[in-house]
């Protein structure tokens, strides 16, 4: 696993496609804060990181599946995946160690990120104090979520061998998980009880749960279990590509 890790932290930042993800993340959530006006934190008033909070899911959805989206569509295209498969790994191993790599490098996107924090706190009004418990549960959340979104990516490159499909794909299954179900929730036929466990489904309602700053076992939970569903299906999809060609 930890062979696989450091080739693909370095396959990652041997070529320019690591560093183009990551700095257009960056710039997309500078533009978003401080120069488009709708969103701007100084047009907003308050020293607060619930503007960031409530964009940086939807550049996630933007930023992982372009991570994801060669982690296995490029074994299946090189033919390398027969190769891994002839070497003393187990496929758990090679995927989870894929998987790491890519949330890896989500969480080295993430890091510039807590200068809002300092930038913030210095904007506040001389003797007040920012909510660090909202902000501090907060990233907590968005960890779980660029988590699960890594998952959900890795497992959609281990479906095709052209990475543009498992970007689209992948794209669509995280928004789907993250706003579909909360607005299935919404539409009239469903009010009345249904709505409420809908939007549960969803990753948007764990994840508005974690960023108020109080963690609860059940969203830690839902968090963990979809990833740990995701990775299992990878495992099967991996599995069944592989048989298949020995076969």
């Amino acid at each position: 696993m930890r062979s696989i890790f450091i080739k693909e932290i370095n396959s990652f930042f041997s070529s320019i496609v690591g560093y183009v993800a990551v700095m257009i993340f960056l710039v997309a959530c500078g533009l978003f804060l401080w120069v488009l006006p709708e969103y701007s934190i100084l047009d907003y008033g308050y020293a607060t990181l619930d503007k960031f909070f409530d964009i940086a899911p939807m550049l996630l959805l933007l930023l992982i599946p372009a991570i994801t989206m060669r982690s296995f569509a490029d074994e299946f295209r090189a033919g390398t995946i027969e190769w891994l498969s002839t070497k003393p790994l187990t496929s758990i191993d090679i995927i989870v160690g894929k998987y790491l790599a890519a949330l890896t490098l989500v969480v080295f996107a993430l890091l510039p990120t807590l200068i809002y924090v300092y930038t913030i706190s210095n904007l506040a009004v001389a003797g007040t104090h920012i909510d660090t418990g909202g902000i501090i549960g907060s990233y907590i959340g968005l960890f779980f979520l660029a988590a699960t979104f890594t998952a959900v990516g890795t497992f959609c490159s281990s479906l095709t061998a052209n990475q543009i499909v498992s970007f689209l794909v992948a794209l669509f299954a995280c928004f789907i998980l993250y706003a579909g179900f909360e607005a299935f929730s919404n539409i009239p036929a469903f009010t009345g009880g249904l709505d409420y466990y809908l939007s549960m489904i969803g990753m948007s309602f764990h994840y508005t749960s974690i960023s108020r700053g109080v963690i609860e076992s059940r969203d830690i939970i839902y968090f963990l279990s979809l990833i740990l569903l995701f990775i299992t299906l990878t495992q099967f999809s991996i599995n069944s590509r592989t048989w298949d060609t020995a076969k």
